[in-house]
Formats: C-alpha cells, structure tokens, sequence
C-alpha cells in the first residue's frame, strides 16, 4: 500500500496552474556567499564537452569493440563488450537530465544540440521530462506538485528483477528503463495520448498546456522514425548487429545506473521544505561518478540547481558544515532496504535524516537570492513566468 500514491486521483483534481500560484515552500538551503556561489554557478564550454564527448566517446568505443568482436566471433569477448556498451548506454538518462537544466554550456546551441543527440540514442523524451523536471525541483516530493517522484518506492532486489537488469531489461521499474514501458510510452505519445506522459503523471501535466504537448508528441514521432529507419537500414545491409548496439543499447545491462539512482528519494521524506531531508548524497568512484554526470551530489544539486554538474563536489565543500554526511552506495542502500521493511508494518514511515539546526537568514529560510532558486533554463516558457 502507498498511502501517498492513494491520493493522486484527489490531487489531479487541482489544476496544476493552481498548485503553481498557490504552493509556495520555502525551501531551506544551506548558507553560501553569493560570490562563491555566483563563481560555481558558472558554465564552461570545454567542462560541458569533456562531459559529454566522453560520454559519448565511451559509447562509441564499446560499441565498435562490441561490433568487431562479433564480427570476428569471438564470443566471450563480444558479450563483455556489449555488457559494458549497455551500462555506458543506460546512464543516457543523466545527460538528457543535465542538459534540461541547461547549466552544462555557456552556449546554448551546444546544449541543445547534445540534449538531443543523447535524447535520441536513449529513447528518452526530453520534451515530456523537461516539463515534469520543471515541477520535481519547485515541489521535490510534495505530491501535489511532483509527480515525478511519489514515495514510497520499493529498492527491489528482487532475482528476476536483478537477472533482466544485468542482461536484457524487459519490464523496467523505479529509476529502470524497460524495452516493453518505453515502446509503449513512446507508442502511446506518437498517437497523441497525453493521459499518462511520464512516471506518476497523469493527463493533468498537458492539460492546460497543449503546446508543449505537441512538442512531446512530435519528438516520440521523430525517435521512433529515427530508430525504425537505423533497424531498417541494419537489416538491409545484412548487418542486423547495428540494430542491437545502436538502438538496443539503451535496454542493455540497467544494473549500475539502477543501483546508483535508486538512492537519490527513495525511502525518504515527502512533503517537509529541507532538501536535506527529502534528497540523498551518495559517494561513487570516479568512472561511476563521471558516467552519472555527477548526479550523486544530488542533495546539493536540489538546493543549487544552477550549479554545472561537474562543480558540485566544489559546491559541497562549500555548505559541508551544515549538510547531512554522503552515505556510500552500499550505506545507502542498506539504509533504504530497513525503511522498506518497516514500512510494510507502518506505510507512512520514511527515514529521517539527521541533520543540523538550520541557520536563519538571507541564504535559509529568509530572503533568497534568484540565484540560489534557479533551476537553469529547465522549465518551458509556458510555465516559467507564471501560474
């Protein structure tokens, strides 16, 4: 049972230009000199290429060891490099969330253009989560405005789950992108079905918003042609390998993007105005880290969303005194595992993070800098200017 979840059908019944006017939270964020955050806020060019052609270029890489593998026949081989295309391929989902935000690049062009080329590889409809995103950072797991994430969530460790997640991802789940959901989401939005865009939205996200609506229906049209024509080609050209490398990637070996972003609101608390206590830290190697674009500082990524991914292991040094500890990977899922389980005796139950005495002012709860509250370039026009 979800007692939160159990009231979506209620919350849908405000329209969502409401919510806008008449939910105000006043987050909490930790104390930082506007200069020092004016300075971390800053984008770079060369940052956002390294970023995102290493991305790429490691995608690139395993898919032609993968290919050259095959075509000699050498099997172990060719499946080692497939696993480790498929596990470049499933962090996809954290350029496109990135990139949204538009912090990456100085230029916008450049941003745009790799927000799309990454959409693109990775089935993903950046149209549809540039919306949704907009609502999780202003409302982050209060339900009446973020639907991108609805508590509680299961951390499944579940056999059968693990075995698609390390070979092909058939079904999906929480933070797991399956073959069979993303054809029939993308499906579903090429023929102008709005009423169940992304996670737990429902037709209410496009309601009053058509525009953007045919904005998310023309980019599924364009993905779906775009991989019909690269299976089409692959198989006429009797190199049906290209097919699986290019448009399969993204369904390949999810475990490590599963693993790594299951953390970041799962078993936390909803609808409390503390970044702290709704979003979670986590510490990851450096390849893992560079492959998730950084999104394991994701508690300081929350109250800082104008901050580039790639500072803001600089940003939590900045506000380290007045933030929670960074679990490790295994810490966090541990302490996800324990609140699931008490939770199937107590459905409201959620961990509540120890956190300092927050400090009142211009940078808490207080008067806010405009900086401090920017989220990028992340939500539509339509929505960023008012109710």
């Amino acid at each position: 049972m979800n007692p939160i979840a159990d009231g979506l059908d209620e919350v849908r019944q405000t329209p969502l230009s409401d919510v806008r006017r008449n939910l105000r939270i006043p987050w909490y964020r930790c104390p930082i000199e506007r200069e020092t955050l004016r300075d971390l806020a800053e984008p770079s060019d060369l940052r956002g290429l390294a970023q995102s052609l290493g991305h790429l270029g490691l995608w690139v890489a395993t898919g032609l060891g993968a290919y050259f593998l095959f075509a000699s026949q050498v099997w172990w081989g060719f499946l080692l490099a497939l696993f480790a295309h498929g596990t470049v391929a499933s962090f996809f989902t954290a350029p496109r969330h990135e990139l949204c935000h538009t912090t990456v690049f100085r230029t916008r062009w450049l941003n745009e253009g790799f927000l799309r080329i990454f959409s693109l590889l990775g089935w993903l409809n950046f149209q549809v989560y540039r919306f949704s995103h907009s609502y999780h950072h202003r409302y982050t797991l209060f339900v009446e405005g973020d639907r991108e994430e609805v508590m509680p969530e299961t951390p499944s460790l579940r056999f059968l789950y693990l075995l698609q997640l390390f070979t092909v991802n058939v079904t999906g789940g929480y933070q797991s992108q399956g073959l069979l959901p993303t054809m029939r989401n993308f499906g579903r939005l090429a023929l102008h079905r709005l009423d169940r865009p992304f996670n737990s939205w429902g037709p209410e996200l496009y309601a009053e918003q058509p525009a953007e609506g045919r904005k998310a229906v023309s980019w599924a049209r364009l993905v779906l042609a775009f991989h019909a024509a690269v299976i089409l080609v692959s198989v006429a050209a009797g190199e049906p390998i290209v097919a699986l490398l290019v448009s399969g990637s993204a369904f390949l070996a999810n475990w490590l993007r599963y693993f790594v972003g299951v953390p970041m609101h799962c078993g936390l608390r909803s609808g409390v105005a503390d970044f702290r206590k709704c979003v979670r830290t986590i510490t990851l190697d450096p390849l893992t880290e560079f492959l998730y674009w950084h999104m394991n500082w994701h508690l300081e990524h929350h109250m800082y969303a104008a901050v580039p991914c790639y500072r803001l292991k600089r940003l939590h040094r900045a506000v380290a005194g007045d933030m929670p500890a960074p679990r490790t990977l295994l810490g966090a899922w541990r302490e996800m595992r324990e609140t699931w389980r008490r939770q199937q005796v107590d459905p409201g139950y959620a961990y509540d993070t120890p956190v300092p005495a927050p400090v009142e002012g211009d940078c808490g709860r207080g008067r806010e800098d405009p900086l401090a509250a920017s989220m990028g370039d992340l939500a539509p026009r339509a929505i960023a200017s008012g109710p």
